[in-house]
């Protein structure tokens, strides 16, 4: 049985034995289980919007594309069998994913010797478009984002003078997400009086926290996912620091809100995206995805709908130059790259690019600060 498991899109063609291809099929591996699958159920259902929306206007100039799901889980093994199996089983022509840097670091390079295009849905670490040609991203780079955190909370309080920095050593992510953080804390001026260290799998933070109350900082900053970073965040404030918290991007979504609860108040989080991106485009995605879902649509959504987007704007430009049911795959999965990296798209993200290395051009970037409402349901405030 295949497993379902990190946050891996995938464009498969059902092809016949002459090689000719009958459908366009769109394969999914997002973590649906570990302690990605926070973040991963998010990322499905962004896809699953993506399918509905964009066949319901043509899907490829006509022709319908369809989404299976794989999990790839939460580790480099299980990204890397999900790559191969979707590579050489079902003879995948795109893949969007995966959900962690840390898998990406394996698995990219192997679609990459394979000559199959790879989008990157939420892979922000340094480094992710140089693993090869075939490697891009819809997730602007962890550099660009984090800094506005860090200066946002300055804005919220000017007192601040030192600052502990906690990351997820077994996580590449959060490993060069805290070193961009570590950086702009000290471009700031302000002093790293301590920095700490633990594993995405750890429950019990009481070394950690006491560190940072024996340091007396005022701001903390966390580089984690959701389930670790948020009992992080609660143990904190359990155990009495009163001060500001800043979270990284694995700790940007709802569904960290049952593990901290009440406690995940106040938490600051840079973000890629707003559901209050003015474009036409963002603003008919936030309409029919929040009458769907009863819920603004968050960034890893958004970024796994772009995902899938640009796949399949991508493919419409090559169809109608040339239809795809007369391409061979080898050649398709070529130049499927190709136009990936030179198309422009209008996505929930606000317009992107890509430039010759495969790095996201975008430009609107934003602060949000979560306003618990109660224990089980608070939401994402824009901050200005």
């Amino acid at each position: 049985m295949q497993r379902i498991l990190t946050a891996t899109l995938v464009l498969s063609l059902g092809v016949s034995q002459a090689q000719k291809v009958d459908t366009i099929v769109i394969g999914v591996a997002v973590a649906q289980t570990s302690n990605t699958a926070l973040l991963g159920q998010e990322q499905v259902i962004g896809a699953r919007f993506a399918e509905k929306y964009l066949n319901a206007r043509g899907g490829i100039n006509g022709t319908p594309f369809k989404l299976v799901f794989q999990d790839t889980g939460g580790d480099e093994a299980g990204a890397i069998n999900a790559f191969q199996n979707l590579i050489t089983k079902d003879r995948v022509l795109g893949i969007v994913g995966p959900t962690l840097s840390q898998q990406a670091f394996a698995s990219d390079p192997i679609a990459d010797r394979a000559k199959v295009p790879v989008l990157g849905p939420s892979n922000t670490a340094k480094g992710i478009p140089q693993i090869g040609d075939f490697i891009a991203r819809v997730s602007a780079p962890v550099a660009v984002v984090a800094p506005n955190a860090v200066k946002q909370a300055l804005k919220l309080d000017s007192k601040i003078k030192s600052v502990a920095v906690l990351y997820a050593q077994n996580d590449a992510f959060s490993t060069s997400e805290t070193g961009t953080f570590q950086e702009t804390a000290k471009a700031q001026g302000l002093n790293v009086a301590t920095v700490q260290k633990f594993q995405t799998t750890d429950t019990d933070f009481t070394t950690q926290v006491t560190a940072v109350l024996n340091a007396g900082v005022q701001l903390v900053i966390i580089s984690g996912l959701a389930a670790d970073g948020g009992n992080l965040v609660k143990q904190l404030r359990q155990l009495g620091y009163k001060g500001l918290i800043i979270g990284g991007n694995g700790l940007n979504t709802s569904n960290m809100f049952p593990v901290c609860q009440q406690l995940c108040d106040g938490v600051i989080i840079a973000q890629a995206y707003s559901p209050g991106q003015a474009s036409a485009a963002n603003q008919v995605f936030v309409k029919d995805y929040t009458a769907q879902y009863k819920k603004a649509p968050p960034q890893f959504a958004a970024q796994a709908y772009a995902g899938v987007q640009v796949m399949v704007e991508a493919l419409r430009a090559i169809d109608r130059k040339k239809k795809l049911n007369t391409w061979e795959l080898p050649a398709l999965r070529v130049e499927l790259n190709k136009q990936i990296l030179l198309g422009k798209y209008n996505t929930p993200l606000g317009p992107i690019s890509f430039d010759k290395d495969g790095e996201v051009n975008q430009k609107e970037f934003y602060v949000a600060q979560i306003k618990m409402k109660d224990a089980k349901t608070g939401s994402f405030v824009y901050l200005k």
